[in-house]
């Protein structure tokens, strides 16, 4: 068995991303899915060092890159909880990415306050 993900990045005349798009052989949907910004990570074994492209669309905002990031910090959490079972660290990112996102928002309101 196999499954295909693709994704598709339309630059600007600065390489910039303009669109981020992007399916999967075992998805439901029946064209590509529009995105604003992704987070891709590979493991290399050999050179025990994490592969990563990170993208976002001119589109993304600064709000919704906040929440983008605390999702993340909360899926990461749960896959390492999968993972190792070490609730005791999983309860630490977790807590990180509470208070992350807290101060965020507290940052939006003294800025907009100001």
């Amino acid at each position: 068995m196999k499954s295909t993900i693709t994704v598709e990045v339309q630059l600007d005349n600065d390489k910039v991303p303009e669109n981020l798009l992007w399916t999967a052989t075992d998805s439901t949907a029946d064209m590509m899915q529009k995105a604003k910004a992704m987070m891709l990570a590979f493991w290399d074994g050999d050179d025990k060092s994490a592969l990563r492209i990170d993208l976002w669309t001119k589109e993304m905002m600064v709000d919704e890159m906040a929440d983008f990031y605390y999702q993340t910090f909360m899926g990461m959490a749960d896959s390492f909880d999968r993972a190792t079972h070490n609730h005791a660290l999983v309860n630490d990112m977790k807590a990180f990415a509470k208070e992350f996102y807290a101060k965020f928002r507290a940052s939006q309101l003294k800025e907009n306050n100001v």
